[in-house]
């Protein structure tokens, strides 16, 4: 087991959420370094030192390496740390989950990331109900997908499978933004009981942003 590991992260941040869940449920221990990015925090010169594109999440382990992108660093955890497994073993099983991962990481997230907010409000002057719609229809819409997708497959505890994979892991946090701007959640039924299965997991627990020592109420 690796000691000593760093985790460079903002507490609200849903690619930061999606780490912190992966080392719970590993039960990796890991020093906890908080990144504000709605103070600019990550553009600033200490971070941009260790950080090149000047986001969060980043992990740091013990022997220096550093690496960003919160997908790249789960599946790091996961090679590293077999045990327990966020892929399943067989191929297709990890084609159904990583699918369902990139429905969320590379469909909807990218969408409502802060720099895309910030850019609606600052350059494109959409005042703060048109920029909470536009985060509630790409939101509901990208879990309406997912629903479609969960619905092809297997009846499952959680997203794949009877224990939480790396589609659970980007499923949660992309819940809990969406709760803080009102996005609908009915209608969901396969989506929503795999995140109540997952709220019922201490890991989750331990990973949300109200846990996290730089939390803001």
């Amino acid at each position: 087991m690796l000691d000593g590991m760093k985790l460079y992260n903002y507490f609200r941040s849903s690619a930061s959420f999606r780490v912190r869940i992966a080392l719970e449920l590993k039960g990796l221990p890991y020093d906890y370094f908080p990144v504000h990015l709605v103070k600019g925090e990550h553009k600033q010169g200490a971070y941009a030192a260790i950080s090149p594109s000047l986001l969060v999440p980043m992990l740091e382990t013990d022997s220096g390496e550093r690496f960003g992108q919160s997908m790249a660093i789960i599946e790091y955890l996961d090679e590293t740390h077999p045990q327990p497994a966020l892929l399943p073993h067989d191929a297709a099983g990890r084609a159904h989950v990583r699918a369902l991962a990139q429905l969320i990481a590379c469909e909807i997230h990218p969408l409502n990331n802060l720099r895309v907010l910030k850019y609606l409000v600052r350059e494109l002057k959409v005042d703060e109900e048109t920029k909470n719609n536009w985060y509630r229809h790409w939101v509901r819409e990208g879990l309406e997908s997912f629903e479609r997708e969960l619905a092809q497959l297997p009846p499952s505890k959680f997203c794949y499978g009877d224990t939480p994979t790396l589609a659970d892991c980007c499923l949660v946090p992309q819940i809990f933004n969406g709760r803080r701007v009102n996005t609908p959640f009915d209608g969901l039924p396969r989506t929503m009981a795999a995140f109540d299965a997952c709220m019922a997991h201490p890991a989750f627990q331990k990973a949300q942003p109200s846990s996290q020592p730089d939390n803001e109420a």
